[in-house]
């Protein structure tokens, strides 16, 4: 296999994330529906849809033709010199689909400037309507919402902040609803209820009139791995906003466009709706960079009339992007996928758990729909991680690939809550490669418990 070369022009991506002499990755050379394929002919199953991103698969023939359509036409137009029909036709597709009270999509290139953009215009609107001692976002512990600074000030990973700290404004955060490891003396119900009391509890002591918003993932992304609080939760904190005049942010730029069986995960808790959430990723299934941030009208009216959001990027409204998509959700409507991410994920959570049966390392599995993880553990019975050095998600996802299964396998603040396997593929998946996908991981973990035996890490 080829290596990284330790210098040169240009060089790849993984010049920046892969050690000089590491084996080279398979190199892209097109895809298909689920599957991906190199340049050396090998096929791989997209078990996570890259990094939860690739809703619609590979190739989709429609979001290609819409691509060629908006080509022929305007690429690109600054939205502060011209409005599109495509940005249009993509922010009233998108708010109706999000539901009342997200009536304004803020349309930008990625997630991270979606959650920038959320922050940002919610600290201007608590200016514009006097709340100016309002700025303090609270998030939890851990989370994560982006890698620009703002972004990732507001998410709990205490390694990320050992690195980047210094640039970071502190914020306060309170602890994330774990399902697998708890503290001692607590069931996943009280352990929710007690991170909701704590949520309050830093409100009051930071001084409700400085608290700005709380976010949170509704469904964990790459900090938590799928991770579903209760419903209670959901509702409490709901309250505990209202109570104190605190915008409740949903971080959904993994968990909707769908991929949860419903249009926004936040749907699946009614009473629980969030004033603004943050959507990207499957927004625009992996064919343009794409991120959204959806508010409240009446907001974004006060906000323009007291001399328009103070905030932008080149690439805002970009025109293709919005082409693209409106023609994804276009798609996830007439083919039904939320309805299949609801079907599938059903079949899916079947088979991961006929899986996790039969496997020593498996600890739980957990999510909604489409959106679903697997922990890995040494012991099941006392829930020891697999020794840190092991680097047990890098090294499953690299047998992933012998077995032609491209998994997203994630450790978050070098290993303090967790490792774990990210499993979701497109919302286009059938049942026949959902099958396959199972048979494919399967074989991929009881490779890796071989290797564990082998070196007398499990027994």
């Amino acid at each position: 296999m080829n290596q990284m070369p330790p210098s040169g022009l240009g060089g790849s991506h993984q010049s920046f994330t892969r050690p000089p002499g590491a084996p080279r990755l398979p190199r892209i050379a097109r895809g298909e529906g689920v599957w991906l394929f190199d340049t050396d002919g090998n096929r791989y199953l997209d078990a996570s849809s890259g990094p939860v991103a690739s809703n619609l698969g590979h190739g989709h023939p429609r979001i290609l033709a819409a691509m060629a359509a908006q080509a022929r036409h305007a690429v690109f137009a600054y939205p502060s010199q011209f409005e599109s029909a495509a940005n249009i036709e993509f922010s009233d597709r998108l708010a109706r689909l999000a539901g009342p009270g997200l009536d304004r999509a803020w349309v930008v290139s990625g997630g991270s400037e979606a959650v920038e953009s959320a922050i940002k215009f919610l600290r201007q609107h608590a200016v514009v309507t006097g709340q100016g001692s309002r700025w303090k976002v609270i998030g939890r512990q851990p989370g994560y919402h982006g890698n620009t600074l703002g972004a990732l000030a507001i998410s709990g990973d205490d390694h990320a902040h050992e690195v980047f700290g210094p640039l970071l404004q502190a914020v306060p955060r309170v602890p994330a609803p774990l399902s697998y490891r708890l503290p001692p003396n607590h069931t996943v119900e009280t352990y929710a209820a007690a991170c909701a009391a704590a949520l309050e509890a830093a409100i009051l002591r930071e001084g409700p009139e400085t608290v700005l918003a709380f976010i949170l993932e509704p469904v964990g992304g790459l900090a938590t791995g799928a991770l579903v609080a209760p419903a209670a939760y959901y509702e409490e904190v709901r309250r505990i906003c209202t109570r104190h005049g605190v915008a409740l942010i949903y971080d959904e730029v993994m968990s909707g466009a769908g991929r949860t069986g419903r249009f926004l995960a936040a749907d699946h808790w009614p009473t629980a709706r969030p004033d603004v959430a943050v959507l990207a990723k499957g927004l625009s299934a992996g064919y343009a960079p794409m991120g959204a941030a959806l508010f409240p009208a009446a907001m974004v009216d006060r906000v323009a009339a007291a001399g328009g959001f103070m905030h932008g990027f080149t690439y805002s409204a970009h025109v293709m992007n919005c082409a693209v998509g409106a023609a994804v959700l276009r798609e996830v409507e007439e083919a039904d996928l939320t309805g299949n991410a609801e079907r599938m994920g059903c079949l899916l959570r079947a088979r991961l758990d006929a899986i996790a049966a039969n496997s020593p390392i498996i600890g739980e599995v957990r999510g909604l729909g489409l959106l679903l993880a697997m922990e890995l553990v040494a012991d099941r019975g006392s829930k020891a991680m697999i020794p840190l050095e092991r680097v047990a998600p890098q090294r499953v996802g690299e047998l992933a690939l012998r077995h032609g299964l491209a998994l997203y396998c994630r450790r978050t603040s070098r290993g303090a809550y967790g490792d774990w396997l990210m499993v979701s593929p497109p919302l286009t998946i059938t049942a026949e490669e959902v099958s396959e996908l199972s048979d494919r991981l399967a074989a991929t973990l009881a490779e890796f418990v071989d290797e564990l035996r082998a070196d007398g890490v499990i027994a």
